[in-house]
């Protein structure tokens, strides 16, 4: 379904899944599918990646190696339940400080009461917001992190705009997404698994269908590697560069504020 797929031009801003819908009305409907997902969020990632969204998410800050010493501040956006906040903390030996920003409240929640459980809301700021218009000043983070997060946000290039303002210069960009799996054979299976199983399987154990089969149709909407790439230079990154994991199921892209 690679046909799908928008390009570095633009497109996502008016497609909710496959269906095309109004720039105005995109972002209510995503909110929407996230405060009914959310408290099993974490789930939802083991079902599409079939648990490997966690080794990737390992492997983002592990490439981020936060210093561990006080004074980085990271901001996570779109990570509302703390899953890579956590992680940015820990491997930091819990001297870096993450602002956690998403725009739902829900998710949001969710993450607080995690943090909460795990000593670490110390470390952690969390903040609703829009990541096309950060509420921060610019050159304020030495980090900006998103996982599979952007492709949910209607006007990416704002987004990556607003990344590249509130980074400090010499600050870094990571974005892990679901992106466009290169793999003979593996190509259609994992086709054939998001399309019919992921659905299903979301209607068995949340009862609901209907956001699974949206964040499943987004993934073939979201530009591949190269025209994401594209995007991220457009901006203003210089250095941009993607590792891909599992044959291109998720690709991590990097780049520099310089």
């Amino acid at each position: 379904m690679s046909d799908q797929r928008t390009t570095a031009a633009g497109g996502m801003e008016t497609a909710f899944g496959f269906r095309k819908v109004g720039e105005d009305e995109k972002q209510r409907l995503v909110d929407d599918v996230f405060h009914r997902v959310a408290e099993r969020y974490d789930l939802m990632n083991d079902l599409m990646s079939a648990g490997l969204h966690r080794v990737w998410k390992d492997a983002m800050v592990s490439w981020l190696a936060p210093p561990k010493r006080p004074g980085f501040k990271a901001l996570d956006v779109a990570g509302g339940t703390g899953d890579v906040a956590f992680r940015i903390v820990e491997a930091s030996d819990r001297k870096a400080q993450v602002t956690v920003l998403d725009i739902n409240g829900s998710m949001l929640a969710v993450g607080r009461e995690r943090a909460a459980k795990r000593g670490l809301a110390e470390n952690l700021g969390f903040v609703e917001a829009n990541a096309e218009e950060l509420p921060f000043p610019a050159a304020t983070f030495d980090a900006y992190t998103i996982a599979f997060g952007i492709r949910n946000v209607p006007h990416i290039d704002r987004a990556l705009a607003e990344a590249f303002r509130v980074l400090r210069p010499g600050g870094r960009f990571l974005c892990l997404e679901f992106s466009e799996v290169d793999m003979p054979f593996l190509d259609k299976a994992y086709e054939a698994w998001s399309f019919n199983a992921i659905p299903r399987i979301g209607k068995a154990v949340a009862g609901d269908d209907e956001p699974y089969r949206y964040l499943v149709e987004s993934i073939r909407k979201f530009p591949n590697q190269s025209n994401f790439a594209a995007m991220i230079r457009r901006a203003g990154f210089s250095r941009a560069t993607w590792r891909d994991y599992s044959g291109g199921i998720a690709a991590l892209h990097s780049a520099w504020k310089i």
